[in-house]
Order: structure tokens, then sequence, then C-alpha cells
């Protein structure tokens, strides 16, 4: 009969050694730094501004439709920047470079589609598009106008991720097998607010930043999809706060787990597992997480800096900037962000119908009715 470490029921002893040095940090462009137009002055835009305001990029424009909006970001984060409700104008200013585009997305597409045929790089915000069609088209838009489009998927620089997936990059772990995310937490601050008004709120809104996370990790690599939806005993938001979704993989598998109701106790856990070794981050919360890089060497605790608002949005915005300064892609563009929308909405399918969903056969966000 095996003996108990066989059946995992006691751990291996392993050293501590000093965990690598990694690019984890929201890059910065060495030495481009382009007048920049926020478009949409809405709840977000406070983030997106404070994250510029921190890394000093320079935001000489801010748009919304509603003057009075603009001028009120402006004023609390970028005193010497334009204010205006004049989108044209902002397309017809030459010194006017970089857009980062933060509407609703039922008007975002047209925004982006203008600014891209008018020669301006653009950071959209997530999600990118409601269809894949779409979204190809913008793609190849932005190619026929040798422009850079990125979409702001900021929680690919929250310190934890942006670290993990470093890792996994740089090879430390081998051919990655398994990624197991689960979050557990009080979501039901949505009451009473514009949020409650989405029914697919934990998958869509919230979850899309770790479909986008796996996506960045095995690209292509995901083949089906089966998840879940629920309301919780108890809950008084109007959509399901629970969610999960199992994930097919090439050769491996994953899960993300979504407890939106959970009172007391919060945890939020990430699992990675590869061929020569296995990185995990564990914390109370998003913004205090501890990751571990295990191999044959030993276990490594890297410290990290920084939290995801601000430094999410800075590596957003900057990595687009590295991009253009580079002359190539950024991590972010959009056409692999279809990827990510392409597991997102086969999610969100599959949680209607009870079913597996393979992926890339849903091409629109299916909205619940």
């Amino acid at each position: 009969m095996p003996d108990a470490d066989a059946y995992a029921l006691t751990a291996a002893s392993v050293k501590n050694v000093e965990a690598p040095a990694l690019a984890y940090q929201p890059p910065a462009p060495k030495n481009y730094n382009p007048r920049l137009a926020l478009i949409g002055a809405g709840g977000i835009a406070a983030a997106h501004l404070d994250a510029y305001r921190t890394a000093q990029f320079d935001v000489a424009v801010i748009c919304s439709r509603t003057l009075a909006r603009a001028e009120a970001r402006r004023d609390e984060f970028f005193p010497g920047a334009q204010a205006t409700d004049d989108f044209d104008r902002v397309l017809a200013d030459p010194s006017i470079e970089v857009l980062d585009i933060t509407p609703h997305p039922s008007d975002r597409f047209g925004l982006i589609e203008r600014a891209l045929a008018a020669g301006k790089h653009v950071l959209s915000q997530k999600p990118f598009v409601t269809d894949l069609s779409k979204g190809e088209d913008l793609v190849q838009l932005a190619r026929d106008n040798d422009v850079r489009l990125a979409v702001n998927q900021n929680g690919r620089w929250s310190p934890h991720m942006a670290y993990m997936r470093e890792a996994v990059r740089s090879g430390l772990i081998g051919e990655l097998t398994s990624c197991h995310t689960a979050i557990h937490w009080d979501h039901s601050w949505i009451g009473g607010t514009p949020f409650e008004d989405i029914e697919d709120l934990i998958l869509f809104d919230f979850g899309i930043h770790w479909f986008d996370f796996l996506a960045s990790l095995v690209g292509t690599g995901a083949q089906s999809v089966f998840a879940t939806k629920t309301r919780a005993k108890g809950q008084s938001a109007r959509p399901p706060l629970l969610s999960q979704a199992l994930v097919s993989l090439e050769s491996g598998q994953a899960s993300l787990i979504f407890d939106g109701s959970t009172a007391f106790g919060p945890l939020n856990t990430t699992y990675l597992g590869g061929t020569i070794g296995s990185l995990s981050s564990t914390g109370p919360d998003l913004a205090e997480q501890q990751v571990t890089l295990t191999t044959q060497d030993g276990r490594a605790t890297p410290h990290l800096s920084g939290s995801w608002f601000n430094d999410g949005f800075r590596g957003a915005m900057g990595e687009l900037l590295c991009a253009i300064e580079e002359h190539r892609e950024p991590g972010h563009n959009a056409a692999a962000n279809l990827h990510s929308l392409a597991l997102t909405f086969a999610a969100l399918k599959s949680a209607q119908d009870g079913t597996a969903i393979d992926i890339g056969t849903v091409r629109t966000w299916p909205q619940a009715g």
C-alpha cells in the first residue's frame, strides 16, 4: 500500500530560494510621451486619469458629450488640459496621437472606427466589442491605417497576475497544464446601481478579467467551456452572484470560480501548474496577494509592490505607448483580445444553455433575456 506521501497527506519539505526578478511592473516608454485624449468622462474615467497623472502622461484633452463632466474631470486631474464635447475637433487635431476611448460598448464601436480612420492610436475600454466580426473589422482598419489598437484589460498589470504571467512566459514552470482561480468576495454593493441591470455581471463585466488572463497564458489553446450561474441564498442584488466555468485546454484544464455573495472571510486564490513547477497567489482580496513560485530548486516568494488600481490602468496605456515607440504590436492588442472575448462569449452561452460550448462558435455577446 502506498505511504501517506503518495496520497498527498503530507507535503515534502522545500527549501526557500531567492525569487527571480521579472518585469511585472507597468511598462513605460523611454522617450515617447505623446499628447493623449480621454474620450468619455464617466465613472471609470477617474481611475484612468489618476493613473495617467501618476505616470506623468500628457493628457491634453478630455472629451465628453456632457461638457460639464469633462470640465470636472479636467479640473480634478489635469487642470492644463482642454475640456470639450466636440469629438470631431479631437479627431481633427494633428497633435493628438493617442485616444483612450471609454464609453459603453454600444457607443464605443463608432468612436473607435472613426479614430482609427483618422490615424489615431486607440486604447479601448473593455469589453472591446460585443460582436467578434465587428472586432475583426476594427483590427483590419487599424492595420490598414498603420496604427495600434489595444484593449484596456487592466487586470493584466495587477502585480500578482503580471508576475505570474511573466513567470509563465519566461518558462519558469515549463508547459502550462492547469490554471485555477477562485474568488470569494461580497459583490452586494451593486444593489441600487446601474450594475444591477447587468444580468451577466459576474461572468462578463467582472469575470472577463480572468478569462483574459487565461487567454493571455494559453492563446488559442482553450477548446471548450462549461459554465453555470445562480443566485445565492439570501442575496438581495438582482443578477446571479455565483458563477463558475470549467475550461478544457490542449493537454490541460482551467477553472474559474466566482462567489460574489461571501459576506465574511473573503479569499482570492490563483494556481498555475506546469511541467516543471507551479505558481500560486493567495490573499484576502485583489489588493493583497502573496505569490509563490515552486520548482525543483525550491520555493520563492517575491515581494511585489503596487496595486491593481492604479497600476493596471497605467500598465494598459504604458504598454500601448511602448508598442508605438518600438514599432510593434502591444501585448494587449485587439486581435489577441478577440480570443479572450470568444472564451467569454462561450462561457455566457454555456451558462444559459447548460451545455459545454466550443470556443469560437459564439460570435456575439449572448445577452440574457
